[in-house]
């Protein structure tokens, strides 16, 4: 009896959960006990960025501490700051780096011939995983999103990496 009680005790406020779901990588570190992740979850197209202390700014708002997705906007004015699908902050981007040597790497012929091997290598690996009911081997995008402040200037700078394109923007405490 002592059980049932706890449990609808715990199950009455909406932030605690009777047994969280913590999944873990191959090398046994939990997930998101990483300052950032190096790679997002499977689920998303944009980096995880952990906030640890709450950010508060001078018109009274905040940014709760926890996990967020960070987005570049369309026009890569802006970074947006999202949490289960809702945008929590958007922050003004003050420079952005696109990776010029990218582009022409593109154009290689050797690195187009190079390119075309592996898709077609992937293509197979795709089709024996299927047949073994296992999920496709994706292409891994690399991603990062930090944050870190700085107490000279009294701001929080927010780096986004995605590809070949970097980000930063600051948030003013």
């Amino acid at each position: 009896m002592f059980e049932g009680v706890f449990v609808d005790n715990v199950l009455m406020h909406e932030n605690i959960r009777a047994y969280p779901i913590m999944p873990q990588e191959t090398s046994g570190v939990t997930l998101g006990s990483q300052a950032f992740y190096r790679y997002s979850l499977r689920e998303s197209d944009y980096p995880t960025l952990t906030i640890v202390d709450p950010i508060y700014d001078n018109a009274g708002g905040i940014i709760p501490p926890g996990y967020y997705e960070l987005a570049l906007s369309d026009n890569k004015d802006f970074l947006i700051l999202i949490q289960s699908k809702e945008a929590i902050a958007i922050l003004p981007v003050f420079k952005l780096e696109k990776d010029a040597n990218e582009s022409k790497r593109l154009n290689n012929k050797k690195y187009k011939k190079q390119l075309k091997k592996e898709a077609k290598e992937r293509k197979e690996v795709n089709e024996k995983r299927a047949k073994a009911g296992m999920p496709p081997d994706e292409e891994k995008v690399y991603m990062e999103a930090s944050i870190e402040y700085n107490p000279k200037g009294a701001y929080y700078l927010v780096k986004y990496e995605r590809g070949t394109i970097r980000a930063w923007s600051a948030i003013k405490k």
